[in-house]
């Protein structure tokens, strides 16, 4: 299955178990990998038969930072979820939810979890 990429998308939000990131908030970063049959606009060269990655990127932050989520799994699941009800062209859809500044007290890059929802599971 070919693939749209989006990778690294940052966006403030309001998730976290800790009262304190719900009412501070933090950065999170998001990498979508949307499963799509491109064959066609890659003969058309249409926008409209493909779709767009601005689009993809509007919606998932309008879905990420519509609510607060004590998990990253839920927030996750909500977006594969927005991205498939979205955009009927996406067959699967894999989130990968990085959160670099969690209230732990180690040295580490980032924790995160990766969601992958197919149209089937919605």
């Amino acid at each position: 299955m070919d693939k749209i990429l989006v990778r690294g998308l940052e966006i403030f939000a309001y998730h976290g178990v800790n009262p304190e990131e719900k009412i501070d908030g933090q950065r999170f970063i998001l990498d979508i990998t949307a499963d799509v049959d491109l064959s066609k606009p890659c003969i058309t060269d249409n926008v409209d038969d493909t779709v767009s990655y601005a689009k993809i990127i509007k919606e998932a932050t309008r879905i990420f930072t519509s609510q607060k989520d004590d998990l990253l799994e839920r927030a996750s699941r909500r977006v594969a979820e927005g991205l498939l009800q979205a955009f009927d062209k996406i067959e699967s859809v894999t989130i990968l939810l990085k959160k670099p500044d969690a209230p732990i007290k180690a040295d580490f890059d980032y924790v995160a979890v990766e969601i992958t929802l197919g149209r089937n599971e919605i």
